[in-house]
């Protein structure tokens, strides 16, 4: 079976009401907390309180910032734009140095190359000296981080969701008094083909974090999916204004799991032919299409015109990684043009989980039936114990097997 979310957003969407509405349907709030603390920031304060919205209960997530912040909290009910500023490339750095998960990290970072890109085009500059506003503020990573740390401890595979509500008219922001939808949301929902609906008010119902969080790590936009429904969950805004409840509901559940013939997850595969790059700029363009959000990323030997030894490149990513896979893999290899195609994948169900080996921590991805310890972690591992590779990955391997079998003590 496939765990899915499906976030109802009719309301419109903020990261607080996300992240609100993942820990009223079950997601471990001390999961959230360290994914907070691994960032290695201060400076604020989370309180969750229960409140009515328009008679609907609902969870309410307030993050309180210190006065360098100057910032009041981004629900999408209004703003307070004397606050901090920062470069996408720093916010993207301080989530990639942070001691996260290796799923929250990537999907955080996910999260804010989206935002860079859009903010690059919509100001013609490009995306790494963009600098974040509302979104670069505290409170803001906080929401994005913590979503990603709710989303894994839920063991969430997909995200849905419905058409985003939007408001009309202009909003304030730091730039000055724009559209409502601000160019950034409009941007995203264009990028991710998402459906909209109109709701008859000035409210900046949604926000462009609420908006990345979604079109960045969602698959589908549109009715709630066929599903068995394990837990519900609601995530208040600020305002109540009458008629409708500002809430997003988050329903989690089971999905029947994918079967090669039935509709699999759409994704793009980008490749280019490259004959005049080293190995070593092979194997580090491959490591940055997979930091840049690609699924998979590889290389294939190949021989071109007048029997030139070459390599095509490979990387495969889902639409909203699209751009950006593209322009790492152009940057990278100064390749003079590129080539996609759409497909479709069936990525089979896995956990990732940590094993200990003679007081080392493994990460080991588990499947039925199958276990592949994390490469990295196992060279770690050996050095420290003064093992070969095989026998730590062998040692992980068993620990892993065991523990999913419930033995305590494999034997090793």
């Amino acid at each position: 079976m496939t765990r899915a979310v499906w976030f109802n957003c009719c309301a419109g969407v903020a990261g607080d009401m996300l992240l609100a509405s993942l820990i009223d349907a079950g997601a471990d709030q001390a999961a959230v907390g360290s994914a907070w603390a691994a960032l290695g920031i201060d400076g604020y304060a989370a309180t969750w309180e229960r409140v009515q919205r328009c008679g609907v209960s609902a969870l309410w997530t307030n993050i309180a910032v210190d006065d360098d912040e100057r910032h009041d909290h981004h629900d999408h009910d209004h703003h307070d734009h004397e606050h901090v500023h920062r470069p996408a490339a720093d916010v993207i750095a301080l989530i990639e140095s942070a001691d996260l998960p290796p799923g929250i990290r990537r999907d955080a970072a996910a999260v804010y190359r989206a935002l860079a890109d859009v903010e690059g085009e919509i100001h013609g500059i490009d995306p790494a000296r963009v600098e974040l506003h509302e979104v670069g503020a505290l409170d803001s990573i906080l929401d994005v981080v913590g979503v990603c740390a709710a989303i894994r401890s839920l063991g969430i595979d997909r995200i849905h969701y419905s058409p985003i509500a939007l408001g009309h008219g202009t909003v304030v922001t730091a730039h000055g008094t724009l559209p409502n939808p601000v160019p950034a949301v409009s941007r995203l929902l264009e990028r991710a083909g998402a459906a909209v609906t109109g709701l008859d008010t000035g409210m900046e119902l949604a926000t462009p974090t609420g908006v990345a969080l979604l079109t960045a790590l969602g698959e589908a936009c549109g009715p709630l999916p066929a599903m068995t429904i394990a837990a519900t969950g609601f995530g208040a805004g600020t305002a109540d204004p009458p008629g409708r409840p500002n809430v997003v509901q988050a329903v989690v559940g089971e999905l029947a799991a994918d079967s090669i013939g039935g509709a699999g997850r759409p994704a793009r595969l980008v490749e280019a032919n490259v004959d005049d790059v080293t190995g070593e700029v092979l194997a580090h363009t491959i490591a940055e299409l997979l930091r840049a959000g690609a699924h998979d990323a590889w290389a294939t030997p190949i021989v071109m015109k007048k029997g030139r030894p070459a390599h095509t490149l490979h990387a495969l990513c889902d639409e909203a990684s699209f751009a950006t896979v593209c322009d790492v893999l152009i940057a990278e290899t100064g390749t003079l043009g590129i080539r996609a195609a759409t497909f479709e994948r069936w990525p089979q169900q896995r956990e990732e989980r940590t094993v200990e080996v003679d007081g080392q921590t493994i990460r080991v991805k588990v499947a039925d039936g199958r276990v592949k310890v994390e490469h990295d972690d196992a060279v770690v591992g050996a050095r420290a114990l003064g093992l070969t590779l095989r026998e730590m990955l062998r040692r992980a391997e068993a620990q892993a097997l065991a523990t999913q079998a419930g033995v305590s003590d494999p034997g090793l």
